[in-house]
């Protein structure tokens, strides 16, 4: 929590009021909410689809699980777990961002997917889930987003079942200097330019850049999973590193 505004954040590269960071990350992802899956899949190559449905096999959901999909967004991950958990399981589908939410419950109705999904706004930091909750918690490309990361893995653990597992998708660091190279440029110069061209809005793609470079590296990460109580935690880099998945459970 912030004590009268003086705990400070990053946003992007700026440092802000923490109670602040909320308010600025939702702007962003209101301008980008409808254009958001065009972009994932021009900036990532389309790469993206890999990397969600690696978390979806790692997962090992099972009919009838309950599952939180948490910054769900435009519901890529929802939708597969709706499927897997059938009709005697659920999927909630949680984002801070309203739009986001819309975008996300629009998409999957269009295409017939009821029944077993539920819509929530809900802050990653203070969860509104009773405790033991959730079999499975995937947070993908959400948690650097968070104000307070350590909050937010704290509520996670709350709310999962004991046995249950929590993976978090998430850009991090190149292993190899030849791609950090290449990924830095590709992030400072081509993005933004993508961001422009598609949703007439550059500075929200480079706060998008610049706050996967502010998100911890694998192995902070890592740690910060362990202090929150989660056990077992490791992770699988994917891209060489510019994107890895965290697994970690509660015993």
């Amino acid at each position: 929590m912030s004590d009268g505004g003086s705990k400070q954040t990053h946003f992007g590269y700026k440092t802000v009021d923490a109670d602040k960071k909320a308010d600025l990350v939702a702007d962003v992802f209101h301008s980008v909410a409808a254009k958001y899956d065009i972009m994932n899949d021009v900036m990532s190559l389309g790469i993206h689809r890999f990397w969600k449905r690696f978390t979806i096999e790692t997962a090992a959901a099972r009919p009838g699980m309950k599952i939180l999909d948490l910054a769900g967004g435009t519901g890529d991950l929802t939708a597969k777990f709706s499927q897997i958990v059938g009709p005697t399981g659920s999927v909630t589908l949680a984002d801070i961002n309203d739009s986001m939410l819309k975008v996300g419950r629009d998409k999957l109705r269009d295409r017939g997917i009821v029944g077993n999904v539920s819509y929530v706004q809900a802050n990653a930091e203070a969860l509104p889930f009773p405790d033991n909750h959730f079999d499975i918690i995937t947070i993908a490309f959400g948690l650097r987003n968070v104000t307070d990361k350590d909050a937010a893995l704290r509520s996670m653990q709350r709310v999962l079942k004991p046995g249950g597992k929590l993976l978090v998708l998430e850009f991090s660091k190149p292993q190899h200097d030849i791609m950090k190279k290449v990924y830095d440029l590709y992030s400072f110069k081509v993005i933004p330019q993508m961001g422009k061209l598609i949703t007439n809005d550059a500075d929200s793609y480079e706060y998008l850049a610049e706050s996967i470079r502010m998100h911890p590296d694998q192995d902070t990460l890592k740690q910060m999973m362990i202090d929150a109580g989660l056990e077992q935690v490791d992770y699988t880099n994917m891209t060489d590193g510019i994107v890895a998945l965290h697994r970690g459970y509660k015993f």
